[in-house]
């Protein structure tokens, strides 16, 4: 008894609410979303980009949930949709400022400023080694950190499996030069 009354007052959001805010529109749904998964989608898109920009993009991102809800694909995981949504809209701003966006492995976007003090070295220098890295290869570092499989980074960068994994391995050894670099440096 205690439990129905508990789950009556308090309800706790779902993996799924994703489908049921493209099928009814209720608000409900919506708030769950942000709560499940905003704090990653900020997490994923400031390390693609810069404080200012992350937060229009990230608000952006649930104005384009709230219009093309109706879009959602209950087969897609409603993160990877999420991310999906946020990647094409980071590029279309960074189009839009004329930052051209050249999704290689020798394409480098703006690098973010400094937004950290010097208290944590190992940040700074994992953040500073990672802004060196092309597009491709920081967002498939990140994504596969934020918990994506394969399957899912195919999806939000339409990419392929073996794309994917050329990305990784190439991320990983430069990010192993870079950190090795610093390393010697301090």
């Amino acid at each position: 008894m205690l439990l129905s009354i508990k789950s009556w007052l308090f309800e706790t959001p779902s993996k799924d609410c994703m489908a049921s805010y493209a099928k009814s529109g209720d608000n409900r749904y919506l708030e769950q979303l942000i709560a499940l998964y905003s704090n990653d989608l900020y997490h994923y898109l400031i390390t693609q980009s810069n404080t200012h920009l992350a937060y229009d993009v990230s608000q952006q991102t649930w104005l384009k949930v709230i219009e093309k809800r109706h879009l959602y694909q209950a087969q897609t995981t409603p993160k990877a949709w999420l991310f999906k949504l946020a990647r094409n809209t980071l590029i279309d701003e960074y189009r839009r400022q004329q930052h051209f966006v050249e999704l290689d492995e020798n394409t480098h976007l703006p690098a973010k400023q400094s937004e950290q003090s010097d208290t944590n070295i190992s940040y700074e220098a994992f953040d500073a080694a990672l802004k060196q890295l092309s597009f491709v290869q920081r967002e498939a570092i990140t994504l596969q950190q934020e918990g994506f499989s394969l399957t899912d980074i195919e999806l939000i960068t339409h990419s392929n499996a073996e794309t994917i994994k050329t990305r990784l391995r190439y991320a990983k050894k430069n990010l192993k030069r870079l950190l090795g670099a610093s390393n010697e440096q301090a």
